[in-house]
């Protein structure tokens, strides 16, 4: 007979490895949130929170891009993305790939949700992991995980993966929301030990 043992696993890192750089808050609409210094040779891998992001309206999909020049958040991307889903009603539930949401070396932005509504009891929070932006050699990976309730009450789990196709230093980050503004969370910023 088999034996296991439970092996602890945090997709965050170790949290005393973690160092809080930048903390963002939203109190009212705005289009975009950046962060434009701090992301430099010092880490590995950066971690970015969205935490109780809200739309000001239906559906609003927390997106990211990337500079390498400080003004253009454009760099080519290349993606995947899936979730799984269950109504609150009970009936409907799957995980599937979700074709719309991935990038095959596009420059748009980069969906890290489905799709939050602007109820006071929908809304979307997750996290991204950048890897070694200030590499110039290969390209830059990324990995995302995000929880969001949309306008009818369904809860997504969301995946998405990639890496942004250039051997120039990424130097900033800014996060959208695609479909209209952000109108309330809170954005975090931390280097990797």
């Amino acid at each position: 007979m088999a034996t296991y043992q439970s092996i602890a696993y945090s997709p965050l890192s170790n949290a005393s490895s973690m160092v809080l750089l930048q903390e963002q808050t939203v109190s009212s609409a705005v289009s975009t949130l950046s962060f434009t210094s701090g992301i430099d040779s010092t880490y590995k891998e950066y971690v970015f929170k969205f935490i109780n992001t809200h739309p000001s309206s239906d559906p609003g999909i927390i997106s990211f891009q990337a500079t390498t020049d400080g003004t253009n958040y454009n760099v080519t991307i290349t993606s995947s993305f899936f979730r799984g889903y269950h109504a609150e009603a009970d009936n409907e539930a799957a995980i599937a790939y979700a074709v719309n949401f991935d990038q095959a070396q596009g420059t748009a932005v980069q969906n890290l949700e489905s799709g939050s509504g602007n109820d006071n009891d929908q809304a979307s929070s997750g996290y991204l992991h950048l890897y070694d932006p200030s590499n110039t050699t290969f390209v830059k990976h990324f990995t995302a995980q995000s929880s969001d309730v949309n306008d009818g009450d369904v809860q997504h789990q969301n995946y998405a993966a990639g890496y942004f196709n250039t051997t120039s230093a990424i130097t900033g980050v800014r996060f959208s929301m695609a479909g209209g503004t952000i109108n309330s969370g809170i954005f975090k910023m931390y280097g990797v030990k």
